[in-house]
C-alpha cells in the first residue's frame, strides 16, 4: 500500500489542477536490483518511474526480453507504479563509446543499431503500459556537417516512429546540451523535417531549460506543451549542464510546477540524477518531498505574468565544461 503516494494524489482541493504525477529514474539507482529500485520507489510514495533500459536494469539485448518484461509488468501493476521507457543508457549499444552508436553515426550499420535499440524499447514500452519512449539525436560526429547530420536523424527515427504509430506510443525526443537537437527550436524543426508526424512528442528536461534555453523554465513548459509527452526534472545552473539535486541550483520551481499543472500534463515528471546513483535511495528519499512542497506552494500562490528569461544564453547547442558534459 503506497500511502504516501495516495496523500499525494488526495492533496488538491475540488475544482483545483489534478496533481501532477512524480516518478524517479532508475539511472539514478543503478547501484540496486530493479525490483530493489521499484519497491524503493513505491515504498517512498512515487506515482512512477523512468526506467532506463540498461544491463542492470532490463537489458534490452539479453535473451528471454518477453519474459523478463512481463516480470517487470507485473511487479510494476503490483506497485501501482506508472513508466515511462528511457533509452539514455551509456553503454548499453558499445562498452567502449559513452552514447555510441548515436543516429548520427557515420556508419549506416551503427545507426541502424540505435535505431533497433529504439524499436526494441517502443515494443518494450507497450508490453509494460509505459506513457512514452523517450530518446535524444546525439552529438553531430567530428568532421561532419549538421546538413547530414539532419539528415541522418530522420532516417534513422522514420523506423522507429513506425514501430511507435504501430504501439501507440509516443516517441518523446529530449533536446540535449551539445547535441544536434539541443534546443526546443530544434525540436520544432526535427518536426517539419518528418512532416509532423503524430506520434513524434517532446522530453522537456526542466534544468536542460534553464542551462540553455533564452526562456524560463516556466515559459519553456508553456511553450512545448502542445508537444509534451515526458518530463523529467532536476535542479541546474545557467550555462551548465550538470543536474543537481533540488536546492543546488538556481531553477524556481513553484512557478514551473504551476506551468506544467495548468498544461494539463498527466505523464511522469521524472528526476533525473545520473551523477548521484552512489546515493540513489538518499536522494529518492529527498526529492519526493522537495517537489509535493514545491507543488503545494505553487497551488497557493497567485498566479504572475509570464516573464522572460533574462540571462544570456549559452550559443546555441554548447556542451557545458562541467565534468558531466553534454549527454549525461
Amino acid at each position: 500500500v503506497r500511502t504516501a503516494a495516495s496523500t499525494h494524489t488526495a492533496t488538491a482541493p475540488p475544482g483545483a489542477l489534478p496533481s501532477l504525477r512524480f516518478g524517479y529514474g532508475t539511472n539514478g539507482l543503478v547501484d540496486l536490483r530493479l525490483d530493489d529500485a521499484l519497491s524503493l520507489l513505491a515504498d517512498l510514495g512515487y506515482d512512477g518511474v523512468g526506467l532506463t533500459l540498461d544491463h542492470m536494469h532490463l537489458d534490452p539485448l539479453a535473451p528471454g526480453l518477453a519474459a523478463r518484461t512481463r516480470r517487470v509488468a507485473q511487479r510494476l501493476d503490483e506497485l501501482g507504479l506508472g513508466v515511462t521507457v528511457e533509452t539514455g543508457a551509456r553503454y548499453v549499444l558499445d562498452p567502449r563509446r559513452k552514447h555510441g552508436p548515436s543516429l548520427l553515426d557515420p556508419d549506416p550499420g551503427d545507426r541502424a543499431r540505435r535505431t533497433d535499440l529504439l524499436v526494441r524499447a517502443v515494443r518494450i514500452a507497450a508490453d509494460l503500459g509505459a506513457h512514452a519512449v523517450h530518446c535524444f539525436s546525439g552529438i553531430v560526429p567530428e568532421g561532419a556537417d549538421t546538413d547530414t547530420a539532419w539528415k541522418h536523424l530522420a532516417e534513422s527515427l522514420a523506423p522507429a516512429l513506425d514501430a511507435a504509430a504501430s504501439e501507440g506510443i509516443p516517441l518523446a525526443v529530449e533536446p540535449e546540451p551539445g547535441h544536434l537537437l539541443a534546443t526546443l527550436a530544434d525540436f520544432h524543426h526535427l518536426r517539419r523535417v518528418l512532416g509532423d508526424p503524430e506520434l513524434l512528442g517532446l522530453t522537456l528536461d526542466i534544468g536542460h531549460c534553464q542551462c540553455l534555453e533564452p526562456l524560463s523554465p516556466a515559459d519553456c513548459v508553456r511553450a512545448a506543451a502542445p508537444w509534451l509527452r515526458h518530463v523529467q526534472i532536476e535542479d541546474m545552473r545557467r550555462g551548465v549542464h550538470e543536474h543537481l539535486p533540488f536546492g543546488d541550483g538556481e531553477i524556481d520551481f513553484p512557478p514551473v510546477l504551476a506551468a506544467l499543472a495548468a498544461t494539463g500534463y498527466q505523464g511522469l515528471t521524472v528526476v533525473e540524477l545520473p551523477r548521484h546513483s552512489h546515493a540513489g535511495p538518499h536522494f529518492a528519499a529527498h526529492s519526493l518531498p522537495f517537489l509535493c512542497h514545491a507543488e503545494r506552494a505553487a497551488a497557493t500562490a497567485p498566479p504572475g505574468p509570464a516573464q522572460d528569461f533574462q540571462q544570456p544564453a549559452p550559443p546555441h547547442g554548447a556542451p557545458s565544461t562541467a565534468p558531466e558534459g553534454s549527454s549525461r
